[in-house]
């Protein structure tokens, strides 16, 4: 994809055209640049005046998103390529709160994204009305504006199969036991792509990270701010970096937390690779844990016989899946949260430790997939496909089973947790049957405001290196570590050190004179008695809570 450059002096006429408000869309019979097709960089400022004249028309929101009063819901319409911006177009779905302090304390409207790629970031504004202390200074400031990436959610939505058969448990156990089943894995990998084709073959050239990016400038431009307030988690972090290479002067304050490595040489597929070894060493850290709280979980009393056990539960669920329906993959999309986030670390080992205690339905009924939630399954599936669409679209992956084989094979000898489950979630990438484009040289334009960045040191979805690499491109930046943490997301943590930073940069714009390395925050203590319940975390613990569902994604 194209960086932002600067206009010639015919596109900058049009530009200025266009802000006075005097180019309106054209009658279908008439040529325009929907037929003639225009720079991106051209296009999203089409579409941006065009957005800006426009607004949002705010309502309540549908009654089944799950978003109270006084949350308002809008839409905002987008093209589907901007080199086509009077071309066909998608819809945005976005949703607000109002600031809660006084008209003098308003600062913009602040724009959040939790992840994925497949995240829905609506959610955002509940941080208010189910005030959550974290956010009680900046809500005073801004209103927290939520939005559905393109493709997700009530934002024209994709799809890559029906998602019954998506949920449908159990799958086939990721770990490959013989050439058979790698090959099994790479038909139905195949298949999946082909599937996404079929279904949503029209989006998929144009579900890319930079293009998201343009749709948050339109939507900036759609809230009528001048600049942009911005927070990215995980794959938001992504998002952010490519939205301040191309629009770094639209930038007024960004947090990113819990950092993608932006380097074009890891997008995507070697940040999957260390995405293994990140996911081993967390897995490891909550072993270790677990073992130190033998006393409440009865599961082991070091490492290795935790190891064990884990092996010996997977073991068991081949053979005979759990209730039916609980095999080895279910039980690594259940177990991976304890590596993801600390606020898993006690009801994943509650429900193990009843488990073993003889109560397997306590393991069922926390893996098992409702069939019956038809919303649910569908939003899960559509989460999948958004993820799998966006990083098979940003940039080129390699083609060679060989490959794909001789590298995974050798990561599993020494980071087995996750590394084969990974592989095949990845893997459709390879056959992918739509065009798979070059990444942004992401990297900071001139006029970019200091940008704050946070992350724990043995995060296991996005690895440290990646903040490292985001602070070196992104001149003017600060960076705060979270030294021996590894939660992912952490300016949704309780740290004061972490906190009190993030609130002073929205407020006013500071940032410290140098990076800053903050204490862990507070590690997780198991409960006087383990219980198998309390499976959910509360939402201030977990950031990406609000994903559809729980993938090897960032």
């Amino acid at each position: 994809m194209i960086r932002t450059a600067a206009l010639g002096s015919a596109a900058t006429l049009i530009a200025g055209t266009l802000a006075a408000g005097l180019l309106l869309a054209p009658p279908a019979a008439a040529r325009t640049t929907a037929d003639l097709g225009v720079p991106e960089a051209l296009g999203v400022q089409i579409a941006a005046a065009r957005a800006a004249r426009t607004g949002i028309d705010w309502k309540d929101c549908p009654a089944d998103w799950g978003l109270e009063k006084p949350i308002q819901c809008g839409w905002v319409k987008v093209p589907l390529d901007y080199a086509k911006p009077n071309g066909r177009t998608i819809d945005i779905a976005v949703d607000r709160i109002a600031h809660t302090g006084t008209k003098e304390e308003r600062q913009g409207a602040l724009l959040y994204n939790p992840g994925g790629p497949g995240g829905s970031g609506m959610r955002f504004p509940r941080r208010v009305t189910t005030k959550n202390p974290l956010w009680t200074s900046t809500s005073k400031a801004y209103d927290f504006v939520g939005f559905d990436p393109r493709g997700v959610g009530h934002s024209t939505p994709i799809s890559c199969i029906d998602p019954q058969a998506f949920v449908k448990a159990p799958k086939a156990d990721p770990v490959p036991d013989s050439e058979a089943d790698k090959r099994a894995q790479r038909k139905l990998a195949a298949e999946y792509a082909d599937g996404c084709k079929e279904r949503s073959g029209w989006m998929l050239p144009f579900m890319t990270t930079p293009n998201s990016a343009r749709d948050l400038d339109v939507l900036r431009a759609a809230l009528g701010e001048q600049k942009l307030n911005f927070i990215g988690v995980s794959y938001g972090t992504y998002l952010g970096g490519v939205y301040a290479t191309l629009f770094p002067t639209h930038v007024r304050r960004m947090i990113v937390d819990s950092v993608v490595n932006p380097s074009k040489e890891k997008i995507w597929y070697e940040a999957n690779l260390d995405q293994d070894v990140a996911f081993q060493m967390r897995w490891d850290d909550w072993k270790a844990w677990v073992a130190k709280n033998d006393a409440a979980f009865h599961i082991g009393d070091t490492p290795e016989k935790v190891e064990a056990k884990w092996r010996e539960l997977r073991a068991t669920a081949k053979a005979n899946p759990l209730g039916g329906v609980v095999g080895p993959a279910e039980l690594l999309g259940f177990f991976q949260s304890a590596p993801y986030y600390d606020s898993s670390w006690v009801p994943v080992a509650q429900t193990w430790s009843a488990y073993l205690a003889g109560d397997t339905q306590a393991l069922v009924d926390a893996i098992a997939p409702d069939m019956s939630d038809t919303a649910g399954n569908a939003a899960a599936e559509n989460g999948n496909a958004v993820y799998t669409a966006v990083e098979c679209a940003d940039a080129k992956w390699p083609t060679s089973w060989a490959k794909w084989d001789r590298d995974n094979t050798a990561l599993h000898q020494e980071y087995p947790f996750l590394t084969w489950s990974n592989a095949w979630m990845n893997l459709p990438c390879a056959t992918w049957r739509s065009k798979q484009h070059r990444p942004v040289e992401v990297g900071a334009g001139r006029g970019l405001p200091p940008v704050l960045i946070v992350q724990s040191e043995r995060d296991a979805a996005t690895p440290y290196e990646g903040a490292v690499e985001l602070h070196r491109r992104l001149a003017g930046s600060r960076l705060i570590t979270e030294k021996d943490a590894g939660s992912h997301g952490v300016t949704g943590l309780k740290n004061p050190c972490v906190n009190s930073r993030v609130d002073a940069y929205l407020l006013t714009g500071k940032v410290d004179a140098y990076d800053v390395t903050c204490e862990p925050h507070a590690t997780p203590a198991p409960p006087a008695a383990a219980t198998a319940r309390s499976l959910t975390p509360a939402p201030a613990e977990q950031p990406e809570a609000d994903l559809p569902a729980l993938l090897p994604r960032r």
